[in-house]
């Protein structure tokens, strides 16, 4: 396994990327960063100097990081190399073909991805034992969570360092020992999606309503207490009865709601449409932005 300082490389400059870079080079990391769009890559250091300013983390870090145009020398002295761009399974496979050749034997491959499996992503590999998944959540340099997801054929040894390596960063390493589509953290948050889509769907509340039912009730309670937390709080014999009740008339739909196909068929898409589950005017979009990046800058603040 690489020192105790591993050179780190990370594929894509994009939202995703520039901010992982920003934490490991934060941590005292060299970084390589590389993109294959020039202009994304040429910036990247500025909106990592900006992250660092806006934070008043040490602005310093911005000099361990190093723009490389060049895959193969990006990674070529690589102790870990961590993909991070678009969510496309034959991009990422492409783009893992192409790193293998050009990295050491013993160089850890990492993919961050939302949802698609590591094993489709990795399976192509020779090496497939130095190769797992990182999920880190947007922004990276805020919220402090890192999946760590293992397949079939990762390596303990493999699974170990990563764990470490994120800690060490400040992050907080989560261990999948499954490798399953969404992971832990999106099969808990969509499995939620789903139930609040089907209550507007079905006419039980408005969209408003919803999120106001979350936000003011046990979204309040998230942060400090998780689910099965509450559930032995409550007690198990109560949660069983709960359960028994209200399991039946939960939506168990195995696909997406026709409710959500339809405002996608519509072209009611969101924030970039303007009209999704609700209307949004770009002073609406801009002030919930806002509001949830002022949220995670003082829960960050708090954690430290």
């Amino acid at each position: 396994m690489p020192g105790a300082k591993p050179k780190i490389t990370v594929i894509g400059a994009g939202l995703m990327g520039h901010g992982i870079a920003q934490v490991f080079a934060l941590a005292g990391h060299a970084v390589t960063i590389y993109d294959s769009f020039e202009k994304t890559l040429a910036t990247a250091k500025d909106r990592i100097l900006t992250n660092l300013k806006d934070l008043g983390d040490d602005q310093s870090a911005v000099h361990r990081i190093t723009p490389e145009s060049d895959l193969a020398k990006a990674v070529r002295d690589a102790d870990y190399v961590v993909e991070a761009v678009l969510e496309d399974l034959s991009l990422k496979q492409k783009l893992f073909a192409e790193i293998e050749p050009h990295v050491r034997p013993d160089t850890i491959l990492a993919s961050n991805t939302s949802v698609i499996p590591i094993t489709d992503i990795m399976q192509g590999l020779e090496r497939r034992a130095r190769a797992l998944g990182t999920h880190w959540w947007n922004p990276p340099f805020l919220v402090p969570l890192v999946e760590v997801i293992e397949t079939q054929w990762t390596s303990p040894e493999v699974v170990a360092f990563t764990m470490k390596l994120h800690a060490d960063a400040g992050k907080k390493p989560a261990h999948v020992k499954k490798d399953v589509p969404g992971f832990i953290g999106n099969r808990l948050q969509h499995a939620l999606w789903r139930e609040a889509i089907s209550l507007v769907e079905h006419g039980i509340c408005d969209a408003e309503t919803v999120d106001t039912v979350i936000k003011a009730a046990f979204g309040r309670r998230l942060a400090v207490l998780g689910p099965l937390e509450n559930a032995d709080m409550v007690g198990t014999d109560l949660t069983l009865a709960i359960h028994k009740t209200v399991l039946p008339a939960i939506d168990s739909r195995p696909g997406p709601s026709p409710y959500l196909e339809k405002l996608v068929a519509d072209g009611k898409l969101g924030f970039k449409s303007g009209e999704g589950f609700r209307k949004w005017s770009p002073e609406q979009q801009a002030a919930l932005r806002a509001t949830v990046l002022q949220h995670l800058k003082k829960a960050r603040a708090q954690d430290n």
